[in-house]
């Protein structure tokens, strides 16, 4: 075939240029020029340093976005989004089905050729392994979007049953990704051995981390979710063996992966807080050259990344809208807000340090850093002053009162104009280690240790300037160690996509998305009642009264109960429906 691009959909056979649109687009090669393009190490290398541009960053690729997955429209942001809603519908098409087979194609190409390769096997064994990992991190996006999905581990034709096959389980998924990365892991080199040329690519400790996460993620699905979300029939492995008890054996592994990594892997935490006046978390995600903050820091201090897309303001910039796009959809929910404990360690409720909601600097004072370093006034760098903020309606901050600078260019519009931003994007950072080191350790154990939470949580609390959590601090104050950690994963991966998944397998996704998304807190306040600050009639569903650090308060209502409708069958995304018609042997997920 000479034409370089092949249109062929995973469930289709070759069609008419005139319906290419509803296909998958697989470049590079038809399967002659694909075996003679790799002849020496340099070629696999060359192609797998394109595996790295097929994860969702700053950059759009194949019309993908980051703004899909930065967890604009959960119960922490105040921007009420149709996912979080449960208005999700089962569409012709679904770029985030297409894309990863195409990019598993990639692999697949590569792989194939490895194998018929007569050169020198181990000068190219690093990115054979950069192959595996890859093929099983698509996997694993589609797994988390549609639950069983068909495996692809050939470069398939228009002959290939997979093609006209049903859907793998989900239980059959997750083997293959734990294969794929077990497969690679030997063969990627340390961090400490990555030269300062390749930095950003694969070590081993990072397709540790991740498969980590994918363990951690799986052994809670199973646990808490079960086959509840689980479609096509029979194959979904419902009640057999694929379904049986993998909880303990991924939560252990996950235990012990993550220990690796925190005691191996030669990373630290990103903590400048004396520099920096305690605005690490700020500062940390937009990240650039000596001027993106007030400390004179560039790429080079960071060591708390272990996977990421690189960036560069004058090579490679982000491309997108960034620092304006995050102010408003990521502007916090009145319970985001009153989930950032006092310094203390209290939640608001329960602490005298407190300062309650009657000026809007209150709630800044005596709180965790994270919340100064996400929330505070995104122009000024400063707790808003009092009067500073104007309840007007939907603007700049959502309306919510409040406004996001997670991820924001510093100085934004004078140092970095829009669409210019270049930090790199974290894909994998220590933190995250540390978080299902210590979650894995709970659910596997229903306890964790004091010296077990010193080794993991009690480093970010450090960070973010609260007292370490003890066992005897949750007893004596009443709390409750699981959520505990649960919330301090909230805090600290706010906007790094992952706060829809974790609902999801925590199984309590529908409790937690059909409350009201509520902002300030008007009774009692500088806004009630004065004009020159808060306008009622610009807020069509008014106010509720509801929960706050200081009783039941209250605060503007932004989005009604009567607008959310999640479900559990809202877990998994509708498999698009020119696939079902190509092949009438997927089934689509349960609802749609």
């Amino acid at each position: 075939m000479k034409n370089r691009v092949l249109t062929l959909m995973l469930s289709s056979v070759l069609l008419f240029s005139s319906c290419q649109n509803d296909y998958l687009e697989l470049d590079p090669l038809d399967a002659q020029t694909e075996a003679s393009y790799f002849r020496s190490t340099a070629d696999f290398k060359v192609a797998s340093n394109d595996f790295y541009n097929k994860m969702i960053s700053w950059k759009p690729i194949n019309s993908s976005s980051v703004f899909s997955f930065m967890d604009f429209g959960t119960d922490l942001t105040s921007l009420a989004q149709e996912e979080g809603r449960g208005n999700t519908v089962a569409g012709n098409s679904d770029i985030y089905w297409t894309n990863p087979y195409k990019y598993i194609r990639a692999n697949n190409i590569l792989l194939k050729a490895a194998d018929q390769y007569t050169g020198d096997k181990a000068a190219i064994a690093q990115y054979v392994a950069a192959a595996k990992f890859f093929r099983a991190w698509h996997h694993f996006f589609l797994l988390k979007r549609f639950g069983g999905v068909p495996i692809v581990t050939t470069v398939v034709d228009i002959n290939d049953g997979v093609l006209y096959g049903k859907r793998n389980s989900r239980y059959e998924v997750m083997k293959q990704i734990i294969k794929d990365l077990d497969e690679a892991i030997p063969n990627l080199p340390t961090e400490q051995n990555i030269s300062g040329a390749d930095k950003g690519h694969l070590s081993n400790w990072a397709a540790k981390a991740f498969k980590a996460r994918v363990l951690l993620y799986e052994a809670t699905w199973e646990k808490y979710v079960g086959n509840t979300t689980d479609g096509d029939g029979t194959s979904t492995g419902a009640g057999t063996a694929e379904a049986s008890s993998n909880v303990n054996a991924y939560l252990q592994e996950a235990i012990v992966l993550a220990k690796e990594v925190m005691t191996s892997g030669g990373y630290q935490l990103w903590n400048y807080n004396t520099q920096l006046n305690n605005f690490s978390m700020c500062y940390l995600f937009n990240l650039e050259d000596a001027g993106s903050n007030p400390a004179g820091l560039d790429k080079a201090t960071n060591k708390e990344y272990i996977l990421y897309n690189k960036y560069d303001f004058g090579l490679l910039q982000g491309g997108i809208n960034l620092s304006h796009t995050v102010s408003s959809r990521l502007a916090p929910s009145r319970k985001f807000m009153d989930m950032f404990l006092c310094s203390d360690g209290l939640p608001v409720n329960k602490s005298p340090l407190f300062q309650g909601y009657q000026h809007v600097q209150d709630e800044y004072k005596n709180r965790d850093y994270r919340l100064t370093s996400y929330f505070v006034d995104a122009n000024t760098d400063a707790i808003p002053a009092q009067g500073s903020i104007k309840l007007f309606g939907p603007g700049g901050d959502s309306g919510s009162g409040y406004a996001n600078r997670k991820f924001r260019s510093y100085k934004y519009g004078t140092y970095r104009a829009a669409n210019t931003e270049s930090p790199d994007y974290a894909q994998i950072r220590l933190a995250e280690v540390y978080l299902i080191y210590a979650e894995a350790l709970f659910e596997l154990n229903g306890a964790i240790s004091d010296a077990e939470l010193n080794e993991s949580i009690n480093l970010l609390r450090q960070r973010a300037g609260l007292p370490a959590l003890t066992n005897a601090f949750v007893t004596a104050n009443g709390l409750n160690m699981k959520e505990e950690l649960r919330r301090e994963r909230a805090v600290e991966l706010f906007g790094e996509n992952s706060r829809y998944d974790d609902l999801k397998r925590w199984g309590i996704a529908e409790q937690e998305l059909n409350q009201p998304v509520v902002g300030s807190v008007i009774q009692g306040t500088d806004y009630e009642g004065n004009a020159n600050l808060y306008k009622p009639a610009s807020y069509p569903y008014g106010e509720i009264s509801v929960a706050t650090g200081k009783g039941n308060l209250r605060a503007l209502l932004l989005d009604p109960v009567s607008n959310r409708n999640f479900q559990r069958k809202h877990y998994l995304f509708p498999i698009p429906l020119t696939q079902i018609q190509l092949n009438g042997k997927l089934v689509q997920n349960p609802g749609y």
